[in-house]
């Protein structure tokens, strides 16, 4: 944690590792954090200090618990991903997360057969909750992999483990396909891909190379993550997939949307409420039980969700709502093997102006016009500028980093071009 978030939750116990500390280089994280008062306990001193006595008496006493606690009680808080504004604490119970991974499990057909692959971190819910305490529920053999990050490192790791499960991110899966041989990942007979969109190729790839499918789901830290997914055997390429069970959702008008509203969520694992800098370690619970998810979705007959993308996703070009998502898209199209990102900024004639901050090293206006045009894209939604750059900004979770992609747009193009 950050001095900021330990602060905000008011942590006064942190369990890590030195190994761990050096191996990232937060040193100056972990004396920040002990500098507030807060006690660091070190793995390592526990494990000189474990003697085979207390290995005993947990083996014995292993199903009683050292407190008991109730399933209303918090469990974790964790932090949003932060990609769009300040990240936020959310206090999770230990209903909504056994609830969540109990959902998950309903529509994913997993067993104790199946090994699962988590690269993802557990600081993250997505990591958390699918990727570790889902299989740990269901008896699923796992392997935690400590960054997603490693690309050529994790296509052997998953030749040598033949894991038939792995939970990932599509920025991800575009990063390990590309460093892998066609059998290092032909073990998996499921991907599951969350936390961002899920592009078309990636799903093509993983399918002709590796034969896994790919399964889209889509959630958020408030809902403990998973909010909806589809399956292997009842899915709809393009959305989704359906609300989990016990879960209702109620679509919310938005000016100048046509199709769909704001998605707000109500179930046994949407969240308690949230911890705020205001007032730290103090839970604020949710008024009536609905969480204002923040995204524009519509949903269709069969209850299919697709995403439009989030609220604050959207521009307001000369009184026209313009999704920057579905432009990111339409770019994505245009130039596949490549990263893109598209923000708005400030601009004094119309309000805001789009800007494509891309890795394509030969990205050009002219094409873009053109290829958007073929797709139906008016001419007022395209990016007025280009700013091309060797790596997209990403956030631990591997989203993209659109606070200082933006940040990133203005300083290129200057204060006075750009307020």
């Amino acid at each position: 944690p950050t001095r900021r978030s330990s602060d905000l939750a008011a942590v006064k116990t942190i369990v890590s590792s030195r190994a761990f500390i050096e191996k990232a280089g937060i040193q100056d994280i972990a004396q920040a954090v002990e500098s507030t008062g807060a006690k660091i306990v070190w793995l390592e001193d526990v494990r000189e200090k474990t003697t085979t006595f207390d290995k005993l008496l947990g083996a014995v006493f292993w199903r009683v618990p050292l407190t008991k606690v109730s399933a209303a009680e918090p469990a974790v808080v964790l932090f949003t991903s932060g990609s769009e504004g300040s990240p936020k604490a959310v206090v999770l119970s230990h209903g909504n997360m056994l609830a969540n991974a109990m959902q998950v499990e309903a529509r994913l057909a997993l067993t104790p057969a199946d090994k699962l692959l988590n690269v993802l971190p557990v600081f993250h819910s997505y990591g958390l909750t699918g990727g570790t305490i889902l299989p740990l529920l269901i008896g699923v053999r796992t392997l935690l992999y400590p960054s997603p990050l490693h690309y050529k490192l994790i296509p052997d790791v998953a030749k040598k483990a033949r894991p038939s499960i792995m939970f990932a991110t599509d920025t991800f899966l575009n990063a390990y396909a590309k460093g892998a041989d066609d059998d290092d990942f032909a073990s998996l007979r499921l991907v599951v891909a969350g936390a961002e969109p899920l592009k078309a190729d990636t799903r093509r790839i993983w399918k002709d190379r590796f034969g896994a499918d790919i399964v889209e789901g889509f959630g958020m830290t408030e809902a403990a993550p998973v909010v909806a997914v589809n399956s292997a055997t009842h899915g709809k390429h393009g959305s989704v997939g359906r609300l989990l069970p016990t879960m209702e959702a109620r679509l919310e008008p938005v000016e100048g949307i046509d199709e769909g509203g704001r998605l707000w969520i109500k179930g046994p694992n949407v969240m308690m409420g949230y911890m705020t800098a205001e007032r730290p370690g103090q839970l604020q619970p949710l008024a009536d039980a609905w969480h204002d998810s923040g995204d524009i979705v519509s949903i269709d007959r069969e209850g299919y969700l697709t995403i439009k993308g989030r609220a604050k996703r959207f521009a307001k070009i000369a009184g026209e709502m313009v999704s920057l998502g579905a432009i990111e898209i339409m770019v994505q199209s245009l130039w596949p093997e490549e990263r893109h990102a598209v923000v708005a900024i400030p601009d004094k004639r119309r309000g805001e102006r789009i800007v494509l901050v891309t890795t394509e090293d030969e990205a050009d206006a002219n094409a873009l016009r053109l290829h958007g045009k073929r797709s139906g894209i008016a001419e007022l939604m395209l990016p007025s500028d280009i700013i091309m750059v060797p790596e997209i900004p990403v956030l631990g979770s591997g989203k993209t980093d659109y606070i200082s992609t933006r940040k990133l747009a203005m300083e290129r193009l200057g204060q006075d071009k750009a307020a």
